[in-house]
């Protein structure tokens, strides 16, 4: 079984399979955002939603501290573009400067 905790010394979380580390989430933390950098599988658990478990468990974290998500990872801007019902947790700039 497949278990996800936030290693925040780290500023990841991590999927594990046992002692195993089967993959990881790398993030950021702000006072307004988390940050999604780069997230790797290992090669073992490809295919087998070790990704989708370690989206859900950040974005979830996320909203449960009240701050939005800044995708810069494809795979978790990819996660969150298949979960619409999470569009509302999506780091959007409301900068108004214009060219």
């Amino acid at each position: 079984m497949i278990t996800v905790t936030d290693h925040a010394e780290a500023s990841r979380f991590e999927a594990h399979d046992g002692e195993t580390l089967a993959g990881f989430a790398d993030y950021l933390r702000t006072g307004e955002l988390m940050a999604f950098t780069h997230t790797e599988v290992r090669s073992a658990y490809e295919g087998q939603g070790v990704g989708s478990l370690l989206a859900r468990a950040g974005v979830e974290a996320a909203e449960a501290e009240g701050v939005k998500v800044l995708a810069i990872c494809p795979f978790i801007s990819g996660w969150l573009a298949r979960h619409p019902d999470l569009a509302h947790l999506e780091y959007r700039a409301h900068s108004t400067v214009v060219d």
